[in-house]
């Protein structure tokens, strides 16, 4: 049995009682890193073998881990903190833990993106993770800029400033939140328009793990002809055709008919 484990973003009282439960029981603990994982086992005076598992070694050692759970051992994974598989190694695990009918289960706790998500304040209706910031992001903050929902982006603090400068420039009024340290001493979140952030961070500097937050966007449907603008609600939404094509007739309050009509006119 694996059990994916949350672990602590900060305050190592965030853990829960199910998790710690858990780690005391199974037979080994696959982390990120042995020196911080060990801080918290310690804390709760857990004494179980720790096995590597990052991303440049999660494939490698892929088929030992499986044999030893097709042996009928319990295991446990953790990241450094929060929940394994949400940017962190763990998906390629699990993958090959359901191709082989190798049971597992999630024990839910600490997600800094769900966190950071309620300390912005922005809608959380519907809302998109999209992990770390290419280097080259504008094209990653343009798609970012027209979802109709939150976007959550992880950012280092080296690059933020950078980031929000590309934000300013693409749409300065937009509402973005930044949050910082989160459930540690110096925890905040700052929120306002772009260029309100960017100056705030200017004038401050910027330390810690960031989770930067983008509020709800509008397609620029004037901008785009119509095969394009659907192009890119699929895109961007995942959606079917059929559904950007409903969706595309909202934006436009048009009839979904003239819609249909008309990209299929386009497709002949």
């Amino acid at each position: 049995m694996l059990y994916l484990v949350a672990t602590p973003i900060g305050t190592l009282s965030d853990i829960t009682l199910r998790a710690v439960e858990t780690l005391k029981k199974v037979d080994a603990i696959l982390c990120e890193d042995s020196r911080r994982s060990a801080i918290l086992l310690k804390h709760y005076e857990i004494e179980k073998p720790l096995y590597p598992h990052h991303k440049f070694n999660e494939k490698k050692n892929l088929e030992k881990v499986l044999e030893r759970l097709r042996n009928g051992e319990e295991i446990a994974l953790i990241s450094d903190a929060g929940t394994p598989c949400i940017n962190d190694p763990g998906a390629v695990l699990v993958q090959a833990c359901i191709a082989e009918g190798i049971p597992f289960t999630a024990i839910p706790g600490p997600c800094s993106p769900i966190v950071a998500l309620l300390l912005s304040g922005f809608d959380t209706a519907r809302f998109q993770c999209i992990g770390f910031l290419p280097k080259k992001s504008e094209e990653t903050l343009r798609s970012a800029l027209t979802y109709r929902g939150t976007t959550i982006a992880f950012e280092s603090p080296e690059r933020l400033i950078d980031t929000l400068e590309d934000l300013t420039r693409l749409d300065p009024e937009r509402k973005i939140a930044v949050a910082r340290e989160m459930t540690k001493t110096y925890e905040e979140c700052i929120r306002g328009t772009a260029h309100e952030v960017l100056a705030h961070y200017r004038q401050k500097g910027v330390k810690g793990e960031v989770c930067l937050l983008i509020g709800e966007g509008k397609f620029p449907t004037e901008e785009y002809p119509l095969d394009e603008l659907i192009e890119l609600l699929q895109e961007s939404h995942g959606l079917s055709l059929k559904e950007a094509i409903k969706l595309a007739a909202k934006l436009l309050k048009q009839p979904k008919s003239d819609i249909y009509r008309a990209v299929h006119a386009n497709e002949n």
